[in-house]
């Protein structure tokens, strides 16, 4: 059989994505979202049933690209001298099961994990989380890491929500996107709206918002906002929302 990384294309998507997803790691150190070694970015090799993630148990100082390890979609190793992330297996499992998936992230970031422990949704309360979530963030179902039960978890749970992050129940968080750094960055407002629905509760019960205004602030920030996010739409018709410019 021919070594995927022959094809000139396939080899130079490889080494795009072994550049984009070690600097995407240290994004999840700026962010606080983990600790040690732990956590891990994967991404989707264009054209090819390969994907790109972290070696296991490496210093993030040491991230560079070369470390990055190719698997196939079986979580088999493709090229790398380091052993795969041990969420591989379960990052594989989502790839072969939503084919809209491009990246994914893990993390522990301590307040949406302090969710997960507790097994409790994060409730619609934001309207960043209707935005970027579409409803509440959604708790899976408790798996061992090591083979692609967590991976099974993960798409059992995001096939039933618009949803881009997933707490998996004592464990941590799982988002997903179109690309790694659009998973990275649902990642990012993961932890940030557990902070503050927690900080809220401290205070009281935070009110719910509306299903159809949760609609309306998903459509919009979904297909309207930003600068590109309806393509072919001319820049002068998009007003910046109030506070998210």
């Amino acid at each position: 059989m021919t070594h995927p990384l022959t094809d000139p294309r396939v080899a130079a998507a490889v080494r795009r994505l072994r550049r984009e997803v070690a600097a995407l790691h240290q994004e999840l150190t700026r962010y606080g979202l983990v600790a040690w070694t732990a956590g891990n970015i994967s991404a989707r090799v264009p054209g090819a049933d390969l994907m790109v993630i972290k070696p296991s148990g490496v210093s993030y100082d040491d991230l560079t690209p070369d470390a990055m390890v190719v698997t196939d979609l079986r979580g088999a190793l493709v090229d790398g001298e380091l052993a795969a992330s041990s969420d591989t297996a379960a990052h594989a499992y989502v790839y072969r099961h939503l084919p809209e998936v491009g990246g994914q992230v893990h993390t522990h970031s301590p307040y949406a994990t302090a969710w997960a422990a507790r097994r409790e949704p994060i409730p619609c309360v934001l309207t960043m989380m209707g935005d970027e979530f579409g409803g509440e963030i959604p708790v899976g179902p408790f798996a061992l890491i090591g083979d692609d039960s967590i991976g099974r978890g993960i798409v059992a749970t995001l096939r039933t929500s618009r949803s881009r992050a997933v707490l998996m129940a004592n464990h941590g968080v799982f988002t997903v996107g179109p690309d790694a750094r659009s998973a990275l960055k649902a990642a990012v407002l993961c932890e940030d709206v557990a902070r503050t629905v927690h900080l809220a509760r401290a205070l009281g019960e935070p009110i719910h918002l509306e299903q159809d205004q949760i609609d309306h602030l998903f459509d919009r920030y979904q297909n309207v906002y930003g600068q590109w996010a309806s393509p072919g739409r001319a820049l002068k018709e998009r007003a910046p929302a109030p506070g998210r410019e």
